[in-house]
């Protein structure tokens, strides 16, 4: 056993051994008296070998690897060894023998230690012993004892880079080479670098590793750091678990048996999936040798998520798409949890996938969960500006901007599905994101109309709703309104260039793989008045004829893009509208006229009113409404409503004590849940949907993004429903008293 069976003895090791014994077939001993006579034999062996007599001893024989340690029979029958090795969970066991290991070094020898400390040998034969009783179930190839044999086999079947095979090799000769120069010094069997200068020189002079006691010191860290770093990335790979822990029937996709295996697991289109899986696998190059690694155990994580036809599709697409990389299938195959969350993204995702298939090379964000949280909103708008300064024209400009959308929602998608990010977080990404998109637009398509004589021109564009509340889900409008200013430009002539600004933006920003709708339908006098006004105009009509809803609609501005002059003279004048000195009565009466005939009229024909969740009651609407209404009545007096965020508004108003924190907890629930559902759908589905899907297997697909057990449909729709007949219940009572 050890070093004995690898063939890798040192100078001064000792010998592992184990024993078997037993009875030849015929014989008339039972097996305890075969046992009993074979244990006094190995007894007589280990002495004869180890003891001092006349003659020093040959070796140490060390019996301390069988079956259950220094604690076990000394020896055994092959059955009897056969039935303690027929175990499971081995990886796990294995992985906790080698921390066991490291928790019982002496803290003062740890950095010196080559043989049992971090980065030292153990780290490299642990690993590659691992990868062979994975791996080896299947592959007779990687059936070797020595250590670097062990590693050619590993790199000729596909389950170790060439490069960390290569650093492990060149690190585990030097390991070594230390480790004999230290034996043969005073034939001690010692594993510890030296600790004085003078030791760590004459180690440097015997190995011809460095030329000074330093050097060769500085030689032993750089092989600790290189080997620690493989070592955790290889030994505590989750694919190693989870290929151990196959069914024995998963281990390898037979034709014979895969079409009944894949529709066993929960894969509709078997036959597809068997397509999927060949074109993916078929092959003698090393991207199908690692594929055909990787599949048995991805196909069972598909089959675990809600689409697993949809997620092998994408998962082929994405592969072929990213061609002969080497960095892809390494980093599914080497990473902590890459290919887990993968198969996770794709199988509960459309939106993802189809993202992923454009943007394939974002799959590298998946090694690192940083990589995966989004960007400031600072460094996207930096990112926007450095992009325009690239492109001559506005349209490769803005072509880019466009690129550049994608690819963060597409992060932010990825993090929210596998909980790297709040709602709350993703709001505010999503939010960031349509802000540097709009003013990178702007900046680009002023450049683009406004020619020098008319510079003074000023434009802005100010957020409405859920994007002015910066409360934007996948999928949402951004709701807008456009506003200008003359400034010494002729006015006829600065409304012209105005609307060829607004004509712009909605050319350059629109985006057929993922439109971004820049809605002005909350503009005075809604669909009906012009796109754009002056502030002159603004200000005149608010005077002049606004109601109370456009009031309640102000609530949410908030400026964007453009003019930062015009933007702060345009928000005072919409404190003005929606902060009055005097509560206008009148109109809060009219507002709540207006929301009994909203969910009346707004409702599709035929949807379940309680399905809707931005108009049913309890969801989005009425949580809106009412905390729109408290900002209306109190804002003038409570500077805590003055803010574009519900949420932070209903905080306010429990601080104010205009609502109990009970009420406000319901209204909060059903605010968030149904926003997570409005998202979760676009995500699920790659469809914008405000109904609560009736179909079950899709509400279950639904359920599971939002963190559910599978089989939840029903679970999920008895939560939404309980939840938003409590918020109804609190909203009706505070909103029509």
């Amino acid at each position: 056993m050890g070093k004995a069976g690898a063939r890798e003895l040192n100078y001064v090791s000792d010998v592992d051994v184990i024993f078997v014994g037993g009875t030849a077939d015929g014989e008339a001993l039972s097996e305890p008296q075969a046992i009993d006579i074979a244990t006094r034999l190995a007894r007589d062996t280990m002495r004869n070998l180890s003891a001092i007599e006349v003659e020093p001893p040959l070796w140490e024989v060390d019996a301390a690897l069988r079956p259950e340690g220094k604690q076990g029979a000394l020896v055994r029958s092959l059955a009897s060894h056969v039935a303690y090795y027929d175990r499971e969970e081995f990886v796990e066991s294995v992985q906790r023998m080698r921390e066991r290991v490291m928790e019982h070094i002496d803290p003062e020898d740890a950095p010196y230690q080559l043989k049992l400390g971090a980065g030292g040998l153990r780290d490299i034969e642990f690993t590659v012993q691992l990868l062979q009783l994975v791996h080896g179930l299947t592959d007779e190839s990687l059936r070797t004892r020595g250590t670097l044999e062990s590693l050619d086999a590993l790199v000729a079947g596909g389950y170790i880079g060439r490069a960390d095979a290569g650093t492990f090799a060149d690190d585990y000769r030097v390991l070594r080479l230390m480790e004999h120069r230290l034996q043969l010094r005073d034939l001690s069997r010692t594993h510890l670098m030296p600790k004085t200068p003078a030791g760590l020189r004459i180690l440097a002079r015997s190995t011809k590793l460095a030329e000074t006691g330093e050097g060769v010191w500085a030689r032993w860290e750089s092989v600790r750091r290189e080997v620690r770093d493989i070592h955790t990335r290889l030994f505590y790979r989750p694919l190693l678990s989870a290929v151990a822990g196959l069914p024995e029937e998963e281990r390898t996709l037979s034709a014979e048996q895969a079409h009944d295996r894949l529709a066993a697991i929960g894969f509709r289109d078997p036959a597809g999936a068997l397509r999927h899986i060949g074109a993916l696998t078929r092959g003698l190059s090393r991207k199908a040798t690692i594929q055909r690694h990787l599949m048995p155990v991805m196909v069972r994580w598909f089959a675990d998520g809600s689409d697993p036809d949809y997620g092998l599709l994408a998962f082929r697409r994405i592969s072929e798409r990213l061609g002969d990389t080497s960095w892809f299938l390494r980093m599914l195959r080497d990473s902590s949890g890459a290919a887990e969350s993968l198969t996770r993204l794709l199988s509960s995702s459309r939106y993802i996938g189809e993202l992923l298939e454009w943007i394939p090379e974002s799959v590298a964000w998946l090694d690192s969960a940083e990589r995966l949280r989004p960007r400031s909103a600072q460094a996207l708008d930096d990112e926007a500006r450095a992009i325009q300064t690239r492109h001559e024209t506005v349209a490769d400009a803005l072509r880019a901007v466009r690129a550049l959308r994608r690819r963060e929602l597409l992060r932010t998608a990825m993090a929210a599905v596998l909980d790297v990010v709040t709602i709350e977080e993703v709001a505010t990404a999503l939010t960031d994101i349509t802000d540097a998109t709009i003013q990178a637009g702007l900046r680009a398509v002023l450049r683009e109309v406004v020619p020098p004589e008319d510079a003074a021109l000023d434009f802005a564009v100010i957020g409405m709703g859920r994007f002015g509340g910066a409360e934007l889900g996948f999928g949402s409008d951004a709701d807008v309104l456009y506003v200008y200013d003359a400034n010494g430009v002729d006015p006829g002539r600065a409304e012209k260039l105005a609307t060829r600004i607004v004509a712009g933006l909605r050319e350059h920003l629109t985006d057929h793989r993922l439109p971004l709708d820049l809605d002005a339908g909350l503009r005075p006098e809604g669909r009906n008045g012009p796109i754009v006004r002056s502030l002159d105009a603004y200000a005149a009509y608010y005077r002049r004829w606004s109601l109370s809803w456009e009031a309640q609609a102000l609530l949410r501005a908030r400026g964007v893009a453009g003019s930062t002059k015009l933007i702060g003279r345009f928000m005072e004048l919409a404190d003005s509208v929606r902060y009055p000195e005097t509560v206008d009565l009148q109109g809060l009466r009219e507002i709540k006229r207006i929301k009994a005939r909203v969910e009346g009229e707004r409702l599709p024909q035929g949807t379940d009113p309680r399905r809707h969740l931005k108009l049913g009651p309890g969801t989005l609407s009425d949580v809106e409404w009412l905390v729109q209404l408290l900002q209306l009545q109190h804002a003038t007096d409570v500077p805590g409503l003055r803010t574009t965020s519900t949420l932070h508004a209903l905080d306010a108003a429990v601080a104010a004590g205009l609502v109990e924190e009970d009420d406000a907890e319901r209204l909060r629930a059903a605010w968030l849940l149904s926003s997570r559902l409005r998202s979760g759908i676009t995500l699920l589905t790659g469809q914008t949907s405000d109904v609560l899907p009736a179909d079950r297997r899709q509400l279950d697909a639904l359920a599971r993004l939002l963190g559910y057990p599978p089989r939840s449909a029903t679970p999920l729709e008895e939560d939404y429903l309980a939840v938003t007949r409590r918020a109804r219940r609190t909203f009706e009572q505070l909103f029509y008293g």
